[in-house]
């Protein structure tokens, strides 16, 4: 698993976890702001994911001896963001409706097409009569 692979994997687990349990985890007095993000504080959110994503445990230990200060872990892991604008944003992103892309402006016109002949008798454009012989 490439790190991009665990980054998606762990922000759907903590996206998910707080989903379901927003109710008790928004009264908690865990909020933080770290650059400018709102959002519960690292030591929780390593602490939930560690029980939540089975692969992030095996890295912990390598992760915590490259660093060791918890909100800088989490900004690597792409984790640093408000959950509840996250959620917000993601119910918008599958109500939009899916468009299909217009055509382009920049396609070449068409040749307009000869009308196409008559041929009552069914001969055939380029028939030829045999010769009498």
């Amino acid at each position: 698993m490439n790190i991009d692979q665990l980054r998606r994997s762990l922000k759907d687990r903590w996206l998910d976890y707080y989903e379901a349990n927003r109710s008790w985890i928004s009264r908690l007095s865990i909020w933080v702001s770290c650059e400018g993000k709102r959002r519960p504080s690292s030591s929780f959110i390593l602490g939930v994911l560690s029980t939540e994503e089975p692969r992030l445990t095996e890295m912990l230990p390598l992760i915590v001896d490259l660093s060791n200060h918890p909100d800088r872990i989490v900004v690597a892991l792409g984790l640093n963001f408000d959950p509840e604008q996250e959620l917000n944003h993601k119910q918008l992103k599958a109500e939009t409706p899916k468009y299909l892309p217009a055509s382009s402006a920049t396609e070449a016109p068409q040749k307009p097409r000869r009308p196409a002949e008559v041929d009552e008798a069914c001969e055939g454009r380029n028939r030829t009569t045999p010769s009498p012989q």
